[in-house]
């Protein structure tokens, strides 16, 4: 036997392992604990938009799976009920984005989490920028999500039963 099967993955690394939208933009599971989670990705040059900054879509994408990633660490399985972004700075192709999500609170089956967005590394564009005195700083806050959870009540995805 290997060791991937004989360990058993806990809920974050199931939910993660079958998440193809998320996985398949290069978004990394960096590390997750009880109500908590930090992924990252490089922003490539097909998540850029018509004004060459990363779409909002892509940066809502990576802040809900860290979301996802937080609120599913308890074991149930929870979907979110609302979610709702603030877009502070750009990001630009080349950046390194991270997501860390914090459980703000648990009530009955629902949940309040909150996903910040930082640029941990500038691309090609932050590198001009500094040489002229300007630029984009690491650790810029990108974006602010909250999330609104419901747990659903099962242990299992539908992919595990």
């Amino acid at each position: 036997m290997t060791q991937a099967t004989d360990v058993a993955l806990g809920p974050v690394e199931t939910m993660f392992a079958a998440d193809q939208a998320s996985r398949n933009l290069g978004i990394e599971l960096v590390q997750h604990g009880e109500g908590t989670a930090v992924l990252r990705v490089t922003v490539t040059p097909a998540m850029v938009n018509g004004h060459r900054m990363a779409h909002g879509g892509y940066l809502f994408l990576l802040a809900d799976t860290a979301f996802a990633c937080a609120c599913n660490s308890h074991g149930p399985v929870t979907v979110a009920a609302a979610a709702d972004i603030v877009f502070i700075a750009p990001a630009h192709e080349g950046d390194v984005l991270e997501a860390t999500a914090c459980e703000r609170t648990r009530f009955g089956r629902s949940g309040i989490y909150d996903v910040t967005v930082r640029r941990i590394h500038g691309g090609p564009r932050e590198a001009r920028a500094t040489e002229g005195g300007g630029g984009t700083a690491a650790g810029e806050v990108i974006a602010e999500f909250r999330g609104r959870s419901r747990s659903i009540g099962s242990t299992k995805t539908k992919e595990s039963q």
